[in-house]
């Protein structure tokens, strides 16, 4: 006999009970295929066609496409099931555990983000797949949070295909049209080491260094003259020295100093001449000293995300909402679901301010609103998408 589809707090006890932590640093990162499990299981339950697609990258971890009802065009409803890693010793509750207290709902993903994919998967319910005259597709990633791997592979595969998608990011349910991009670059400053009581038997790449850091901050400065959206809360790109290392003892000339910086582009600016230009201004920087510069990309890197006012999925979250459609500084998924032929907006039930922060929470006066307005969604573009 088929199990019922849990409750909406069971499901979503169960998705923050169930570890999926993905880090860049190995000892931190775990797969994610339990929750895909998880997920799979009821959205199969609810009649949905559910594929489990497990990534050419990593195939301990994989992507979810659940859809209900068949054709083209149609509505994505989409999230990653990853999070980051947790700060132990500063929750007061148990990352792992749905709490209730204050009236906030406690655990590791409840803002960002797995809390939605519970309140999604008790929107879409109470339809059949009879109901739909255009697909209703629920999408869930693998790492987000550190690889993208999981929006790489569905570019890659050109799955899902669909008209309108929403990401459900911590946005306070308000929709947001644009965001920045984001790249993660190293400069390696190669020198040659030696005693310090005499400059000339080495090459200091400290030296180097501040050449590089002084030329980093001047092109910032160029940047932030020439790309300005007024749109953003800071509207012009932001360039961060995140990390910087060199050397190893006070008598030593440094052989060799490491950098790393983010930058984050506004919608326009092409991640590619961002960093041709980057490679010209180090080439041409330490020419004719002993010094080397090159740079590494430690990520491959998200672009900017920008869907149209007048898109009928912005005008529609416009609506319902009663806020105009916004632009933020930090990254999603949207870029690569716009490279599948999608328009996507972020609009989620949490809070940017509780991502990746010690006792996350949802609030709970935000559920009953959040499946509400998933729920007028899925009208809008899969059962009526004539209107």
């Amino acid at each position: 006999m088929t199990q019922p589809a849990p409750t909406l707090l069971q499901m979503m006890r169960q998705l923050i009970g169930t570890a999926s932590i993905s880090s860049v640093s190995p000892e931190f990162d775990q797969s994610n295929r339990d929750v895909i499990d998880l997920m799979a299981n009821w959205l199969n339950t609810l009649g949905f066609t559910v594929e489990v697609l497990p990534l050419a990258s990593q195939p301990h971890k994989a992507n979810l496409i659940a859809t209900l009802g068949k054709g083209p065009g149609g509505l994505v409803l989409s999230g990653h099931t990853d999070t980051v890693p947790y700060d132990e010793g500063q929750w007061n509750n148990d990352p792992f555990k749905l709490t209730e207290a204050d009236n906030r709902l406690y655990g590791l993903g409840t803002s960002d983000m797995k809390g939605f994919f519970a309140l999604a998967i008790e929107a879409a319910r109470h339809y059949q797949a009879t109901d739909m005259r255009q697909p209703l597709i629920i999408l869930a990633t693998a790492d987000e949070e550190s690889s993208m791997d999981g929006a790489k592979e569905l570019v890659r595969l050109g799955r899902p295909k669909a008209r309108y998608a929403v990401i459900g990011e911590p946005t306070g349910l308000r929709p947001i049209h644009m965001h920045k991009g984001i790249i993660m670059e190293a400069v390696h400053v190669h020198g040659h080491s030696g005693h310090s009581s005499n400059p000339a038997l080495g090459a200091n790449a400290l030296e180097g260094m501040h050449k590089v850091l002084g030329d980093l901050l001047a092109w910032r400065d160029e940047l932030q003259a020439q790309h300005i959206d007024h749109r953003f809360a800071v509207p012009v790109p932001t360039l961060n020295l995140g990390h910087i290392h060199g050397g190893d003892n006070p008598n030593r000339i440094c052989g060799h100093c490491e950098l790393h910086f983010d930058l984050r582009p506004l919608p326009g600016m092409d991640l590619g001449d961002l960093r041709h230009d980057l490679d010209k201004r180090l080439t041409g920087l330490l020419a004719g000293s002993a010094l080397r510069a090159e740079r590494q990309s430690l990520i491959d890197g998200t672009d900017p995300m920008h869907t149209p006012v007048d898109s009928a999925i912005v005008q529609a979250a416009e609506r319902l909402t009663g806020h105009p459609a916004e632009a933020v500084a930090f990254c999603t998924e949207g870029p690569y679901l716009n490279a599948l032929g999608m328009d996507s907006i972020i609009l989620g039930p949490g809070d940017i301010a509780q991502a990746h922060q010690p006792d996350e929470y949802l609030a709970l006066d935000r559920i009953q609103p959040t499946v509400d307005l998933l729920q007028q969604l899925i009208e809008r573009f899969c059962i009526q998408p004539q209107r």
